[in-house]
């Protein structure tokens, strides 16, 4: 079990931020549509680079329930390989697609380590920020988040997998951290998500471990993200390929469910929208 003694246990409170009140008040969790708008991401890179299919694929997660669509323009790769680039790409890449995406009228997460992209995204219309390293490489961010009063997720990573790690002690500390940068910054409590960032920085028994200890992370008190989809750790345990990975995705994100995740983050929408919404019917008649 995580022990934390750097911080007290928050008692678990309803989001105030409109958005994450709207998002968490469903009886299933909400679900966050991927859209990499990069050339290199491990399941979809290069598909939705240019703007015109970018926004197809965001009407097609639209039509398909998704909650939230979450847009990307920098690869984070979780095993490697991942080329990093300047705000000023990611901005090339965000500028013909973003307004048009917002314009959808579903709610746009900006996925980005940078301040300035995230800064520039929710002046256009991004309601939400997703920093892969949760506040801890940009000195900027947490200042920027708390003045805009923009609800973020705070996800757990690492530079390389130490396989002799106590993972979920390892997440519990980072998060420690985080939300001591955020108090400080002024970020409100109830404007963080925790993600325990599935296949970053772990091995695949140690992204496992997360997902089956998840409800551990309740010591928090915060609403919970899980992103597995497609993740490696599924072809760990059956040879696949990322696009051959559903069944897999969808079996991880609905143990997440009932771990207590709030929130399902997924390259595949309608099949996750109908999984988890059948699976709440089903729970719900016991």
């Amino acid at each position: 079990m995580i022990a934390t003694t750097s911080r007290p246990v928050p008692a678990a409170t309803p989001a105030d931020h409109p958005l994450l009140r709207t998002l968490l008040s469903r009886p299933y969790p909400a679900v966050m549509g991927v859209l990499n708008v990069t050339p290199d991401s491990f399941s979809d890179g290069g598909q939705f680079i240019a703007p015109e299919r970018a926004l197809a694929q965001a009407r097609r997660m639209v039509a398909e329930g998704a909650d939230i669509i979450d847009i990307g323009a920098e690869s984070t790769r979780p095993y490697g390989g991942a080329q990093p680039v300047p705000a000023e790409e990611e901005l090339k890449r965000l500028q013909p697609i973003l307004a048009d995406v917002v314009c959808l009228g579903v709610p746009v997460s900006i996925d980005s380590m940078k301040s300035a992209v995230v800064g520039w995204a929710l002046g256009t219309g991004a309601a939400m920020a997703n920093d892969v390293w949760g506040l801890q490489r940009d000195p900027d961010m947490a200042g920027l988040l708390a003045a805009r009063g923009s609800p973020v997720i705070i996800m757990h990573n690492r530079d390389r997998a130490d396989a002799n790690l106590d993972i979920m002690k390892d997440i519990a500390d980072y998060f420690a951290r985080s939300l001591d940068i955020a108090a400080k910054a002024g970020i409100s409590s109830d404007n963080i998500v925790l993600d325990p960032g599935i296949g970053f920085g772990k091995t695949s028994e140690q992204s496992m471990t997360a997902l089956a200890r998840l409800g551990e992370l309740a010591v928090f008190g915060l609403p919970l993200l899980v992103g597995a989809s497609r993740k490696s750790f599924i072809g760990s345990v059956t040879p696949s390929e990322p696009h051959q990975r559903l069944g897999g995705s969808i079996a991880a994100h609905l143990i997440a469910a009932k771990a207590g995740a709030r929130i399902i983050r997924t390259h595949d929408v309608g099949e996750t929208v109908q999984a988890l919404r059948i699976a709440a019917a089903i729970w719900d008649r016991r």
